[in-house]
């Protein structure tokens, strides 16, 4: 993966939790949340950009902000309250898209890691288990974050560009 995706998967990650964060209190549901977040993101961030040039392309033009991610889920949840907004900047709406499909739906969240591994001979099915195979810990502190209908904002916005990068029929809704 390239260091170019590194900001970009961080801040995405981080808008994931902020505007669905642990249903739980404590730091350990903090920390399963915010793993499976940045797991999803990172696996949607090398689908949507493969190769080296595509990231570095990111890079340059930047991935485009949070700004319609927020009007999406309300913009309570995520809008910025002190002054430190320069991560948004760096969230990447298709790749939040691509990650809300993937913690919605287990099966194609299966079928990304598997694509994933076929195509990259770093990436390995363990990286990824805590988003293919939460345990009953991990979806309990996530339960906002895995609920399909409130992700469903953000997760409709590219469904259907996810599932044609992953060659999956796009006439199945979900």
């Amino acid at each position: 993966m390239s260091s170019a995706l590194a900001p970009m998967i961080t801040a995405t990650a981080r808008w994931l939790t902020t505007a669905y964060p642990s249903s739980n209190e404590g730091a350990l549901s903090r920390a399963l949340v915010e793993v499976q977040a940045t797991q999803a993101v990172t696996a949607a961030a090398l689908l949507r950009y493969p190769t080296t040039v595509d990231a570095d392309l990111v890079l340059i033009a930047g991935p485009g902000g949070a700004g319609r991610l927020d009007t999406l889920v309300g913009g309570v949840a995520t809008a910025p309250e002190d002054e430190d907004q320069a991560w948004r900047t760096w969230v990447d709406e298709v790749v939040a898209s691509w990650a809300a499909c993937l913690l919605g739906n287990p099966a194609l969240a299966a079928t990304a890691v598997d694509a994933l591994v076929a195509d990259h001979r770093s990436a390995s099915p363990d990286q990824f288990r805590r988003l293919t195979e939460p345990g009953d810990r991990e979806l309990g502190a996530a339960a906002l974050l895995r609920h399909p209908d409130l992700l469903a904002p953000v997760a409709d916005l590219h469904r259907d560009r996810l599932r044609e990068a992953l060659d999956v029929d796009t006439s199945n809704a979900a």
